[in-house]
């Protein structure tokens, strides 16, 4: 994706004035094939609004989206029809992501009779099989998601997402509304599905331990814009950007004798509404100097395959 922009209009109680947010601010990024980015950040700093984005289940306002060498932003839904088959979500809550009214069976039959036109045999089978995948039984088929718990409610959105044998699967905190256990087994599965069905995955989550677990590279979003972005393995030990500094620090450590020690201001993220003309974190960081207030850094690579937006890194570049 190149520049992508996604802009929103909000209004400050019933007779307020309108205000515009933009969620996405000019995000570019590419994402390898049968890799998984690992999105990053705190709540409120556009990672939804990426995931939804790029997969077009909401449109952007500006900037370009290529799937497989084509730009999809502006082919008509007819067209994307094709690309939808290979481009899935699977969302934060399966309870409300699944219809209460269907069965296991219909929820999965629905993709299949949208996208790929089998007989009523080859369906059934292909929903058994897929059942089977994500660790659920046959005997499962005829139940509703409410005669399920949350670890198998999610395992039947993937089941769903999975099921067009897509190449790109969006994952927006897909574990968060788990058990601490059920989670482990949700990663699992991912992990092994990936493997098996050579799968490309943008994994959005607030857990910075289920990033790096799954991650092959990762991305610190930040008020709309990519701060930092690398190897997991860069990331997590180098650590460049100021605010991936305080996300990484805020970790609790599991050790009562040892105080948590914080370089920057942890405070609450700013407003959309009120950006800083410069850096997006320059009212927060301690590092900051002259040029932040006045103008945004722009994502530069300062090593190999580690980009930072800050200036504190694009001086080491000229000097």
């Amino acid at each position: 994706m190149r520049k992508l922009v996604k802009t929103f209009w909000v209004k400050r109680g019933v007779f307020g004035k309108q205000f515009q947010i933009k969620p996405l601010n000019e995000v570019s990024l590419d994402l390898n094939e049968g890799e998984t980015l690992g999105v990053v950040g705190e709540s409120g700093c556009g990672k939804t609004t990426l995931g939804r984005t790029v997969i077009r289940l909401q449109e952007p306002d500006g900037g370009e989206i290529f799937f497989a060498g084509t730009e999809i932003t502006k082919i008509g839904e007819k067209e994307f029809r094709h690309f939808r088959r290979n481009m899935q979500i699977v969302f934060q809550d399966p309870f409300s992501s699944l219809n209460p009214r269907m069965t296991v069976y219909d929820i999965l039959a629905r993709p299949i009779r949208i996208h790929l036109k089998l007989s009523k045999l080859e369906e059934r089978s292909l929903i058994m099989n897929t059942l089977e995948s994500v660790g659920l039984k046959s005997e499962h088929v005829g139940r509703f998601p409410h005669e399920f718990s949350g670890g198998q409610r999610q395992r039947i959105a993937i089941a769903r997402a999975i099921i067009t044998k897509p190449k790109f699967i969006v994952l927006d905190e897909p574990t968060s509304a788990l058990d601490v256990s059920v989670q482990a087994q949700i990663m699992n599965l991912l992990k092994k599905l990936k493997e098996e069905l050579k799968l490309t995955y943008i994994f959005i989550s607030h857990d910075l331990s289920v990033i790096k677990f799954l991650s092959d590279r990762i991305a610190v979003m930040y008020l709309g814009q990519i701060v930092e972005m690398g190897s997991a393995d860069s990331v997590v030990n180098k650590m460049l950007h100021p605010y991936t500094q305080l996300l990484f620090n805020s970790i609790p450590i599991p050790d009562p004798a040892k105080k948590m020690k914080f370089t920057i201001d942890v405070s609450e993220i700013p407003s959309l509404i009120n950006l800083p003309s410069g850096c997006p974190f320059f009212d927060r960081c301690q590092l900051r100097m002259p040029e932040c207030s006045s103008f945004r850094p722009a994502l530069i690579e300062v090593e190999k395959d580690h980009s930072v937006a800050c200036f504190l890194h694009h001086k080491a570049i000229y000097e």
